[in-house]
């Protein structure tokens, strides 16, 4: 037998399908699986594809509800029948509610066809209230993935009491793409860029900036996103008489390092959450972050050291908080330093080996 014989011959590279969201859905879960898909393709040992959950199919009949619906679930599923026979392992990104019915369910089936492990990487803030609402469906189906990955500890505690094992493997920060600007002294200039949705609680967040702009005239807001409450936020900014306010609308997430960097102060209002991906943003970028407790947020800022904290739908412990920081500046820029340290452990680096060892997992059952 010669030498060469003896040589063993590569492992062919691990074959991920990525199911989740894709643009013109504008969200946490679309970036983050956009994130995962670039940085995954840099890998030698894996090769992954995404599948989109809304495919656009049809496009005459993408503006008419529920037939819009009916028509891109008939090419998910189409499009899952087609694919998932090639791949190792399927990775599905997963919210809420019926979301969860049209999107991780038929993959999940499909892949049970086809003999494919599963991954169900679970990222809404509403789980608890999603998982005794539709206990007798939604928790059966989760026991049937191969493995449940969620982004925080909080989300691992609330599967927990519904006795459902989840692993915890952190969003990830593109840090490359979010310059740290040196802020001292801090200029009253805010953002908020969560999606105009009730649980996100805008109006909180205008409240707030009244308030603020109450106290320092020359303060302004930078709102980014967009979302079923749009008509009402702009009137209810006019019936405020907020002043240097500038509604942005949807925006590309390869856009948003530019508008962290002409901002000073991250402002969140949301009542239901579970790991924004904006605030560890706001942290890389150097925005000091005023947010309200809610769901996992209290996991990823600690009150008085990476961040202000303050109960859900108090607007005026909202914008004494942001006072606050613009009032000591010495106490700003410790929790400025703070957050900068803290976003470390959300880079791709400290999530990487986490993957590819779930992924290596799988693949070998």
């Amino acid at each position: 037998m010669s030498e060469a014989s003896d040589i063993k011959a590569p492992n062919p590279p691990i074959r991920v399908l990525l199911i989740a969201a894709t643009l013109p859905i504008i969200g946490g879960q679309t970036v983050q699986a956009n994130r995962l898909w670039k940085m995954m393709r840099l890998e030698p040992g894996i090769r992954m594809d995404i599948q989109s959950i809304n495919p656009v199919f049809l496009p005459r009949l993408q503006n008419i509800k529920y037939i819009r619906t009916a028509v891109t679930l008939l090419k998910y599923v189409f499009d899952l029948l087609c694919a998932v026979p090639k791949y190792d392992v399927l990775h599905v990104f997963s919210a809420s509610y019926t979301s969860f019915v049209i999107s991780p369910s038929p993959a999940l089936l499909i892949a049970k066809l086809f003999g494919k492990p599963t991954i169900l990487n679970y990222h809404s803030g509403e789980a608890a209230d999603h998982l005794t609402r539709w206990k007798k469906t939604a928790i059966p189906t989760i026991k049937q993935f191969d493995k449940t990955i969620v982004p925080s500890a909080y989300l691992v505690d609330v599967f927990r009491t519904f006795d459902l094992p989840a692993k915890e493997i952190f969003n990830f920060v593109d840090t490359d793409s979010f310059t740290f600007r040196k802020r001292d002294p801090l200029k009253p200039i805010f953002l908020s860029n969560r999606n105009f949705e009730p649980h996100y609680n805008i109006t909180c967040t205008l409240r707030t900036f009244k308030l603020i702009q109450s106290m320092v005239p020359d303060s302004s807001l930078i709102v980014v996103g967009d979302g079923s409450q749009n008509t009402l936020l702009k009137d209810l900014s006019a019936e405020l008489g907020l002043k240097n306010i500038d509604f942005r609308g949807a925006i590309d997430p390869t856009e948003m390092p530019a508008i962290y960097a002409e901002s000073d102060i991250y402002l969140n209002a949301s009542s239901i959450d579970n790991m924004p991906l904006s605030l560890l943003e706001a942290f890389s970028a150097g925005l000091p972050v005023v947010s309200t407790n809610a769901g996992g947020i209290p996991y990823i800022v600690e009150n008085e050291r990476t961040g202000l904290l303050v109960d859900i739908d108090d607007h005026e412990a909202l914008a004494e908080a942001a006072l606050r920081l613009l009032r000591d500046n010495e106490f700003a820029q410790g929790i400025i330093k703070s957050a900068q340290e803290e976003v470390k452990r959300y880079s791709w680096e400290n999530v990487r080996d986490q993957w590819l060892c779930v992924y290596r997992e799988l693949a070998n059952k």
